[in-house]
């Protein structure tokens, strides 16, 4: 009896939950035929920008399909400043070169059956959507931060993620470096004491923000599918203020800078806490832009407070500040060491501080002389000798399993964005997040979900 290997179990397994029989490649063989075990065979949706970022990680696998509603932006996303094609993105080049192309992602995954894993890489309202048809079809998916545009979209991915067992990943890649493991390592040793504060900030937005909706109403290009490119959002007449880039500071399109940036610097915090939920959250900023009563894009600087309960009982207050605030210096700090202006989290704790930087990278402690004398504590946490990307296509393989899956990634998620739930309502509210519930503010309970446009429903 031929034995199946661990690429077709994980696989198998998946579809099985999905309801979907399915033969393994390997028993259909065939001349040329390459092991199943050795590539996977990936899709993008949303092949430009930060989906070529991650795409260009993976052309080690068979890159068989990819969808964009700009394919101009696309191909811009291989050039560098010259026009010419990037070193790092020639092989990227070749593999979408044989892809096949769609502009709409639901054609792709109907029409193309041997997809086993999508890369989902398109602007944070469609997420949610793309990636829960695709783990419903058994794909194992890779979804770029932040997990999605909602709470409840949050909780769904997570609920389907769990049903499918198809692989999961959150494209947070300091949770695969080797700087935010070795932070975790410290603060698990009692580096700096119990910790009771945490406090995090970022530069962002870097894109508009506190603006009102265009008056001007150009014509479509002829390269962009604008009603693709709206998806579950509102139908809005086309205008450049939105597409490319600039969707993030919209709020039918884009989470703002805590949406964004939450992933890459509350996350090495959360996970080494081992944070669930937050109980209480209250938000203040500079005004939205649009009319009062419909805000059309998120302020430009925000601040948000929130309160946990550790796993041990005691309280923990974290703070986040967006648009350049930064947060007062603890007394731990050095006079002469500056707080990076791009963005840093601090975690303060009764033995001292623990400073890192985006994606988890460079921490450091002060008092200073605490590295010394945690400088041998043990590796309990395995480093990631590859991608976040391949480390997620290896877990798809039956190889290891993938660092930030959904079942953290979607928690951390919802924390985020209860930030902005609680901007939204403009007052502090209380969050049971057992039952997804505002107790105190139920009227605040429609920012947790959207309305979808038809077609378009998770």
């Amino acid at each position: 009896m031929q034995k199946i290997g661990r690429r077709e179990f994980v696989k198998s397994a998946a579809f099985a939950a999905a309801g979907v029989s399915i033969v393994p490649r390997h028993v259909l063989g065939g001349v040329g035929f390459r092991a199943p075990s050795d590539t996977l065979n990936v899709a993008a949706i949303g092949a430009g920008g930060m989906g070529a970022s991650n795409m260009a990680e993976l052309t080690s696998q068979n890159i068989v399909a990819i969808a964009d509603v700009d394919f101009d932006r696309v191909a811009g996303s291989l050039l560098d400043r010259s026009g010419n094609v990037r070193d790092d993105r020639r092989a990227l080049k070749a593999a979408y070169e044989k892809a096949k192309r769609y502009s709409d992602f639901r054609e792709m995954l109907d029409q193309e059956p041997g997809i086993d894993a999508v890369v989902i890489a398109t602007p944070d309202h469609v997420h949610a959507v793309a990636a829960n048809q695709a783990m419903k079809m058994g794909k194992h998916v890779y979804v770029q931060k932040p997990l999605t545009w909602s709470v409840k979209e949050a909780r769904v991915l997570r609920e389907t993620a769990k049903e499918t067992g198809v692989v999961t990943q959150m494209g947070n890649q300091g949770h695969s470096h080797d700087d935010g493991r070795r932070l975790l390592e410290w603060v698990w040793a009692g580096a700096i004491g119990p910790v009771s504060e945490v406090h995090v900030w970022t530069n962002r937005p870097i894109w508009p923000q506190g603006i009102d909706r265009p008056a001007e109403t150009p014509p479509v290009p002829d390269h962009l599918d604008w009603d693709l490119f709206l998806g579950p959002a509102p139908k809005v007449p086309y205008n450049p203020a939105y597409h490319p880039f600039a969707w993030r500071g919209w709020l039918d399109y884009g989470v703002g800078a805590l949406g964004d940036m939450g992933a890459h610097l509350i996350d090495h915090a959360y996970w080494a806490l081992g944070l669930d939920y937050p109980t209480k959250v209250w938000a203040s900023g500079t005004p939205f832009g649009g009319e009062r009563g419909a805000p059309a894009s998120w302020p430009l600087a925000t601040t948000v407070y929130y309160d946990f309960v550790q796993a041990d009982g005691s309280p923990l207050k974290m703070t986040w500040y967006d648009g350049g605030l930064l947060p007062p210096r603890p007394p731990q700090y050095p006079d002469n060491v500056e707080m990076n202006p791009t963005g840093g989290t601090i975690m303060v704790g009764t033995k001292g501080i623990l400073v890192y930087d985006t994606y988890g990278h460079n921490p450091r402690m002060y008092p200073q002389d605490l590295e010394q004398q945690y400088a041998d504590v043990p590796k309990t946490l395995t480093r990631i000798d590859v991608s976040h990307e391949m480390n997620w296509a290896n877990a798809c393989m039956g190889e290891g399993e993938a660092t930030c899956p959904f079942d953290y990634a979607a928690p951390l998620t919802e924390t985020m964005l209860l930030g902005l739930v609680a901007l939204r309502a403009g007052k502090p509210i209380t969050y049971n997040g057992a039952e997804m519930r505002i107790p105190n503010a139920p009227e605040a309970e429609q920012y947790l979900h959207r309305e979808y446009r038809a077609g378009w429903a998770l």
